[in-house]
């Protein structure tokens, strides 16, 4: 799922844009909050697909996942980064600058500039105030290592669109 969302759109609330970089994780990898089972903080990841799970990173920044697996398994997509293409003045507002390739150059920036916060954790994706068009056919996708993560850093499960300068960092 990760792979396929690269390409995608995603609004909330009418902000957002192409998804151009993901991470996976699954229950069974080390580096995933699920790793250690359900938890008041990750209940969502283990509840049924196309729901948010929402998490701080650093006691600082909202996080967006997509939960992806089947009820129970604990598997989810985090959106990386996303170039923006509607709702700019917002995410612009949000972020305090102007730069539209560092508006949502990463999962925490993102966060800010789409204003996710706790009280999206759990929402369906297919519902206001989320919106998912289908990426088109034929995206160009690179992966590479995941980043900012102490275990399982080896693992390909970070995915972005070939050549995009939105990305949070560049794929080698």
């Amino acid at each position: 799922m990760a792979r396929a969302l690269i390409g995608a759109t995603l609004l909330v609330d009418g902000a957002g844009g192409r998804i151009v970089e993901t991470e996976a994780y699954d229950h069974e990898d080390p580096a995933s909050h699920s790793f250690s089972g359900p938890t008041p903080r990750n209940a969502a990841m283990f509840g049924p697909p196309g729901h948010a799970y929402v998490y701080r990173s650093y006691g600082i920044h909202w996080c967006l996942n997509f939960v992806c697996s089947e009820e129970g398994h604990g598997a989810g997509v985090l959106i990386r980064a996303l170039e923006p293409l509607q709702g700019i003045d917002a995410m612009r507002e949000r972020r305090g600058l102007n730069d539209l390739r560092l508006l949502c150059s990463g999962p925490g920036k993102l966060g800010q500039a789409l204003g996710i916060t706790r009280d999206y954790n759990g929402k369906r994706l297919d519902r206001a105030p989320f919106e998912v068009l289908a990426a088109p056919a034929g995206v160009e996708v690179v992966t590479g290592p995941r980043i900012g993560i102490s275990k399982a850093m080896d693992v390909p499960w970070r995915f972005g669109l070939a050549g995009s300068k939105f990305v949070s960092r560049r794929f080698r």
